[in-house]
């Protein structure tokens, strides 16, 4: 078993409170969150309203598996979320 955290930061330039936050960022829980081997939780600026920080914890049977889910949901995000991507960190246990 391989487990990997990918740890996105974000910044939501021009969101003006935490219910924009919310609606720009928030469906990252019911999209990737659905995956049984994908958890999901917004781990850092909780009360912030212009930044975020998601980490998703991937659990495959091989390395390789873990770092191409990884890069999907990597894919996924640049291509869904209305925000910048500031920081990625990749990090296997």
């Amino acid at each position: 078993m391989h487990i990997g955290l990918l740890s996105i930061t974000f910044s939501l330039p021009g969101c003006g409170s935490l219910k924009e936050k919310r609606q720009r960022i928030g469906g990252l829980h019911e999209r990737f969150g659905r995956n049984p081997a994908v958890a999901v939780c917004e781990s850092g600026a909780h009360n912030s309203h212009d930044a975020s920080e998601w980490t998703f914890v991937v659990v495959a049977a091989s390395r390789r598996e873990v770092e191409s889910l990884c890069s999907r949901i990597e894919d996924k995000i640049q291509c869904t979320v209305e925000a910048r991507i500031i920081k990625v960190t990749h990090e296997f246990l």
